[in-house]
């Protein structure tokens, strides 16, 4: 296990550990040109994963596999499993290999295929359609935040979240659609996260098998909530910290990680709660002390998420604190059409064509309603039915199979350039 970690540590960490002692030190020295492996977060969780089930079910107690049967062609393919290498999700060893195991699963059913092809098309359109287009407003908006109005910087801000929900989500379904295509279900990793009514129930639906990963091998070896109150709160910390500084190797993300721990143990303090959420016991109180309505949690979570995304997103701290004053002193909107200028994309085309010939002054208002009209289909979709529910209510009728037909051939017909995902960096 430590000498996985030490080759995470090695190929993700090395230059952002140099740098700083060397900033400690008053030197300076280029970065060490170190090309990350594809995918070795992930598949560095598999291992550990794989050898702490091992150790603890290697005779197959609490119901799990017994490790011990293991073949190396089994554990190789769990850990090579390609829908999962590039981003997951983190499945265990006894989700995947019994799967593995089962003949059944090896025959081609034409049900798992129309599903599998249902959920791949609405992730690639999500991505393609949604994500991609707010990427270019958010990678604009974060690069110019010295210029960022109010209104903008908090536009630009909500089209990053949305951005990062469909990019993210996108690829969960993709990569379920094509595992499901070959017989093979992946534990689900993203159910509606903008949907949670408090921040501990939004990461109960957000990247849930790092979640669970972190709760397994990392909380509750701690000692999860059974050594105290202070204890309990401290390895919520640590979980956290440790959840930032894997997403990316700078300080942003390592305040980001701290607030989300932050927020989470505010939960569970158990002064404010959300109706619906109400735990048995809390740290501070047997019960509540405010109980608010879940419309009012959900709004409140998103707000809190929101601004945590500057930590995730800014470039470095300086930015990050420019992003807050920009978001929370009040400034003249000046910086709205040269933002949504960017938007320059071919749906625009014959809008824009319009306006230069019969009404020029009206090209830049063109760009800044795509802008709002993209940013409400998003709220539409998120808050719509998730990908799997959709895929999940039957046989589809004629105008939703043609309704798919058009989203994957307008999402192929809009692949002009490389579409990177963001979670592919980490």
């Amino acid at each position: 296990m430590v000498g996985n970690l030490i080759l995470l540590g090695y190929f993700k960490y090395t230059n952002f550990f140099l740098s700083n002692i060397n900033a400690i030190l008053g030197k300076e020295s280029p970065e060490l040109k170190i090309i990350m492996p594809i995918g070795i977060s992930f598949y560095v969780f598999s291992q550990i994963a794989f050898l702490t089930d091992t150790f603890r079910f290697g005779k197959g107690r609490n119901n799990e596999l017994d490790m011990s049967s293991v073949s190396f062609i089994e554990y190789l393919l769990y850990i090579t499993y390609f829908p999962k290498i590039i981003q997951g999700p983190i499945a265990l060893p006894y989700e995947m290999i019994a799967q593995f195991r089962d003949t059944d699963k090896r025959k081609i059913s034409a049900l798992n295929f129309r599903k599998g092809i249902e959920l791949f098309t609405i992730g690639l359109s999500k991505k393609v359609l949604l994500g991609d287009n707010l990427a270019k407003i958010a990678d604009y908006g974060f690069l110019y935040t010295y210029y960022m109005d109010t209104l903008t910087g908090a536009l630009v801000l909500i089209s990053y979240a949305f951005q990062l929900y469909f990019d993210f989500s996108g690829y969960c379904d993709m990569a379920e659609g094509v595992s499901i295509m070959f017989g093979i279900e992946l534990p689900q990793n993203f159910n509606s996260p903008y949907k949670a009514i408090s921040v501990r129930n939004l990461w109960q639906r957000w990247h849930m098998t790092l979640t669970r990963f972190f709760v397994r091998y990392v909380y509750i070896p701690l000692g999860g909530s059974k050594k105290g109150k202070i204890r309990t709160a401290l390895n919520v910390l640590i979980v956290f910290i440790l959840s930032g500084f894997w997403h990316g190797a700078g300080w942003t993300y390592l305040c980001w990680g701290l607030v989300m721990g932050i927020m989470v143990v505010w939960d569970d303090l158990g002064i404010l709660a959300v109706k619906g959420d109400i735990k048995k016991h809390y740290l501070l109180r047997e019960k509540p002390l405010f109980v608010i309505p879940a419309g009012l949690g959900e709004i409140l979570t998103f707000c809190m998420f929101l601004v945590s995304l500057v930590f995730f997103r800014s470039q470095d701290m300086t930015y990050a604190i420019q992003y807050f004053k920009q978001l929370f002193i009040p400034t003249w909107p000046g910086f709205m059409y040269k933002t949504s200028a960017v938007l320059d994309i071919p749906e625009n085309y014959l809008a824009i064509t319009a306006t230069g010939l019969f009404a020029k002054n009206l090209t830049n208002m063109v760009y800044l309603v795509s802008w709002i009209v993209l940013l409400l289909i998003s709220f539409l979709v998120i808050r719509s039915k998730n990908a799997r529910e959709i895929v999940e209510n039957g046989v589809p009728s004629k105008k939703f199979t043609a309704l798919l037909v058009i989203l994957f051939m307008w999402s192929f017909v809009s692949l002009s350039q490389v579409s990177t995902f963001i979670y592919f960096q980490f």
